[in-house]
């Protein structure tokens, strides 16, 4: 028994027992799952990174209007020298 086979311990031969196998299929059902999550993730925070340009974009358009309104106002108080 000097001879050992690769991966064979203490004279036995490897084998694959129900438990494991069952183990290894749920760490890759794991592993699935986290990786699906991770994508959905993503996708949620692009959606969220356009939706805060868009909200900055208005914001900045409002602030604009509200500018140029006053900036307007302001032209029509003050007389124009002939």
């Amino acid at each position: 028994m000097s001879e050992q086979k690769s991966g064979a311990r203490y004279g036995f031969e490897t084998f694959d027992c129900a438990p494991a196998l069952r183990l290894e299929a749920h760490e890759k059902v794991s592993n699935l799952h986290l990786e699906g999550q991770n994508r959905r993730m993503e996708k949620l925070e692009a959606g969220m990174e356009k939706l805060e340009r868009r909200l900055w974009l208005t914001v900045y358009g409002v602030v604009g209007a509200i500018l140029a309104q006053a900036f307007q106002s302001i032209l029509a108080a003050v007389p124009l020298a002939q």
